[in-house]
């Protein structure tokens, strides 16, 4: 049975969210479910929405549409994706990162629900300053228990990429690019990636 109240994160005793709480915020607010609380936020700015969609064009077309690339990756924008949550039996952890691609080895085919359960092998989340602690705490712990073996966290304040790699259930970084570098990044290596393309002028 799963429990009615956690700790808030003042200290305090609150009730524990529900999926039903999920699905009620504002479709104008992303909203996530991780350790028994709700967490809704706004739609992305316009910067941070910029580099989100030039993240996305730029790795479509060779590695989801394998047009003049290797192919095999499914690449999706904002999927919602459920993990059990190891703190209360039949709970659940419902995270919706920026950007999440599948091997299609390991994932043939698209699922029939709205949301996943399957861990991505790469995720990417845009940071902006009401989202940055969750993505660089809670939620990237979250996906290094899940097992997705990159991580990475793009920031278009700073103008930078961070690319990390699981390794032995730790998560290594790999480097980290800045301004108008043009770089092969795990695990999309295969490709060089002009970071200019997805900051706003």
């Amino acid at each position: 049975m799963i429990g009615n109240t956690i700790m808030g994160l003042a200290g305090e005793t609150v009730r524990r969210a529900t999926y039903a709480d999920l699905e009620a915020v504002p479709a104008n607010k992303v909203a996530e479910l991780i350790r028994g609380m709700l967490h809704g936020t706004p739609r992305p700015a316009p910067k941070r929405a910029n580099a989100s969609s030039g993240l996305d064009g730029e790795l479509r077309n060779p590695f989801h549409r394998g047009r003049g690339g290797p192919g095999g990756w499914w690449i999706l924008d904002e999927p919602e994706i459920h993990f059990p949550d190891p703190t209360e039996p039949g709970a659940i952890d419902a995270v919706v990162p920026d950007l999440a691609g599948w091997r299609r080895d390991r994932m043939p085919a698209l699922p029939d629900t709205a949301y996943f359960t399957l861990a991505p092998d790469w995720v990417c989340e845009v940071l902006s300053p009401r989202t940055e602690r969750t993505d660089r705490g809670v939620k990237r712990r979250i996906f290094r228990r899940e097992g997705v073996g990159h991580y990475w966290l793009l920031s278009p304040t700073l103008r930078t990429l961070e690319v990390y790699r699981l390794e032995a259930g730790r998560w290594v970084e790999v480097d980290t690019w800045e301004g108008d570098a043009v770089v092969r990044a795990e695990p999309f290596e295969a490709i060089a990636l002009p970071l200019a393309a997805l900051w706003a002028p």
